[in-house]
């Protein structure tokens, strides 16, 4: 096998930056310079690095660890770090409660580094009970297994004969203490706190501490940790429609049950497909009130599974309740024909996993007498903001003159030829094409809204009043126009038509 190395310019020259085995048996290492890796190894292949590269490919192997618990998240220590080698990267997995789905602890690491060995890839994986002190040991104990656990309470005595660089400093902070001879976590360990923080800055103490679990480290997952999950692990890959459907089936009956002991309904779900090439696929489904009807969630995801790909084969499914609130047992009646809002709330959801969400709305009136702003876009069932209809008096709940059921998104110019200049329009031109008017109605007088002229809205249909009309053509269309402006004479007016009646 041809040795292969990756290279980029690194402190003022060409340096390697990751290897694989046959680059390593051969003596190269990553940090070496170029020049000296070729001297070692005439025959070494390189390639450039590619940093964003390897952050996406390190997000997906995050999102295919989901896998084993819903909490992970890129390792993101500084890449200036003593402890961390170019091209190092690592991943965070939180597996507090999920180990005894694996069979515990050691079976979960082993099965994890046996799939990513599996790809191609070469992984350590260590278990203990603070972040830094896995960091460490998965990093720093040489020659030992590819699982390595630290039982509880044994933290101190793991990390101890440990390098300083193991705690995740800078490198000039671990270069200082080792030229006073404080090279190893032991060292530091019974050292007083003020003279090192005084000496070498807070963050000695800090990670520390946070190593040894007497100071907490927030570390925040890729994707916030849901409300509820239930997981399906099969024996063997599957990649038919029908079987994903079936396990899909079982999954909501399970999170749906839980829901129900825990008083939960779900308002996002999410499905996570993990495929045994080392990657994920995800399709998530909403609903605008809390629901836990198994039926009804599961048409929502059914209409969505087509877009999931197995790929080579899917070996885990989880479901999770992303965002889940309070849901109360309801009181139902025994009136024939009595219904509730669930039906209506239901077909809000299908049509929203079709449609999409944002174009499932409800319009609502607006303290508006233009026209064309009376109205507002509301989700579906969201609360009425409680604005009476525009034109309406206080208890009146409709316009007093009618309107047309089709508004034009904006007024669009039109010629008009009128017996009086101030009168009701005869003949019009609209879109190159003349239509002589029998009958017109009118005028009904909409004011202006002078403030909004500072806001970039069009004076032309903002800052002056309108006289509109109902007009009807010779082929007996009814249409709504206005003129705008008061008359002046000598001046033409401009009319516009803004909508056409049924």
């Amino acid at each position: 096998m041809t040795p292969l190395a990756t290279v980029a310019a690194i402190s003022g020259g060409v340096r390697i930056t990751a290897v694989d085995h046959a680059a390593t048996a051969g003596g190269v290492a990553p940090g070496q310079p170029l020049a000296d890796a070729r001297a070692v190894l005439p025959g070494l292949l390189v390639a450039d690095a590619d940093p964003a590269g390897d952050r996406r490919a390190l997000a997906m192997l995050a999102d295919w660890s989901g896998r084993y618990t819903p909490w992970t998240a890129m390792d993101n220590t500084d890449d200036q770090c003593s402890g961390r080698k170019p091209g190092d990267g690592g991943l965070w997995l939180d597996i507090t409660g999920c180990a005894h789905l694996m069979g515990g602890e050691a079976a979960l690491l082993a099965d994890l580094t046996g799939r990513l060995t599996g790809l191609g890839l070469a992984a350590v994986a260590a278990a203990a009970d603070t972040p830094g002190a896995a960091w460490a040991i998965a990093r720093f104990v040489d020659n030992g297994p590819l699982v390595r656990r630290v039982p509880t309470g044994e933290t101190r005595s793991a990390i101890a004969p440990l390098p300083v660089a193991a705690l995740r400093l800078p490198a000039a902070t671990s270069a200082g203490l080792q030229r006073v001879g404080l090279r190893r976590v032991g060292d530091l360990i019974d050292r007083p706190r003020a003279p090192l923080a005084a000496r070498f800055g807070t963050a000695v103490t800090t990670r520390l501490d946070q190593a040894l679990g007497t100071v907490d480290e927030p570390l925040s997952p890729r994707r916030p940790p849901p409300a509820l999950r239930v997981r399906l692990a099969f024996a063997e890959p599957i990649g038919r429609t029908e079987d994903i459907a079936r396990a899909t089936r079982h999954l909501m009956n399970d999170l749906t049950d839980r829901l129900a002991a825990a008083r939960l309904g779900v308002r996002r779900l999410e499905l996570a497909a993990y495929r045994a090439d080392g990657t994920a696929t995800l399709v998530d489904a909403g609903t605008s009130r809390p629901t836990r009807d198994p039926d009804h969630l599961w048409r929502l995801l059914r209409d969505k599974l087509g877009a999931l790909d197995p790929g080579f084969g899917v070996d885990v499914m989880a479901l999770a309740a992303v965002v889940a609130d309070p849901l109360l047992p309801t009181q139902g009646t025994f009136e024939p024909g009595c219904e509730t809002d669930d039906g209506i709330a239901q077909l809000v959801d299908r049509l929203g996993s079709r449609l999409g969400t944002a174009n499932v709305v409800r319009l609502a009136a607006r303290a508006s007498h233009l026209p064309e702003r009376a109205c507002r876009p509301l989700p579906a069932l969201a609360a009425d903001p409680g604005v009476p209809p525009s034109g309406a008096l206080a208890g009146d709940q409709r316009p007093r003159r009618p309107r047309p059921v089709h508004l034009l998104p904006s007024p669009e110019p039109i010629e008009v030829v009128a017996p009086v200049p101030d009168g009701p329009p005869a003949l019009m031109r609209w879109r190159r094409v003349a239509h002589r008017i029998v009958a017109a109605e009118g005028p009904e007088r909409i004011g202006t809204e002078w403030w909004l002229e500072d806001r970039g809205h069009d004076p032309r249909h903002t800052g002056q009043p309108r006289d509109y009309y109902r007009v009807e053509l010779a082929d007996g269309r009814r249409l709504w126009v206005f003129r705008a402006g008061r008359f002046h004479p000598g001046e033409p007016p401009r009319w516009y038509l803004h909508g056409v009646f049924p």
